[in-house]
């Protein structure tokens, strides 16, 4: 198993990873608005690789805090921010419970931790909302995400403690 940076050739497996998780609860943003979302921040969106495949991805990017990204349209504006926003995170079906997706977000937070960032923000989709304050998130009260999340998403956000290895716990 190995994480990289998104290159150009992951594009159409990171999309066919997306369709198939959110795609059947009416989600699925397409490759277009993918990429867009991993051109704002190369450098914080990874895909994770298991024998000859892409098995994984994550996309993050500095956003505005207590505010989310549209789902509607590419991302057009690369924000200056103190607050990584983890926007998506996928691992295949067949490849989850080895650990994969834990590895990506110990990679996340040790890349914003080593870049300066102070939080990271996600808005957790389909009743997530149990695995993210499981993984140190808490609801950011006064904040409700756009319709198009969902009527179930829950922003969230957790401070970067530094000196801890996988940010705060």
């Amino acid at each position: 198993m190995r994480i990289r940076g998104v290159s150009t050739a992951d594009w159409d497996a990171v999309a066919a990873l997306e369709a198939a998780e959110y795609g059947p609860r009416g989600l699925s943003e397409g490759r277009t608005a993918l990429e867009s979302r991993g051109g704002a921040s190369p450098s914080t969106c990874f895909t994770l690789h298991h024998e000859h495949r892409l098995a994984g991805y994550l996309l993050a990017f500095p956003y505005p805090p207590d505010r989310c990204p549209d789902l509607l349209r590419p991302q057009r504006t690369v924000h200056r921010s103190d607050n990584l926003h983890l926007h998506d995170i996928v691992v295949a079906e067949d490849l989850r419970g080895r650990g994969y997706g834990r590895t990506l977000l110990h990679h996340l937070s040790a890349t914003a931790r080593a870049a300066g960032y102070r939080w990271i923000s996600l808005v957790a989709v389909s009743g997530m909302d149990t695995f993210w304050a499981a993984h140190g998130y808490r609801p950011r009260t006064g904040v409700t995400p756009p319709p198009h999340y969902g009527g179930d998403a829950v922003y969230m956000s957790k401070p970067i403690r530094k000196g801890h290895p996988h940010g705060a716990q």
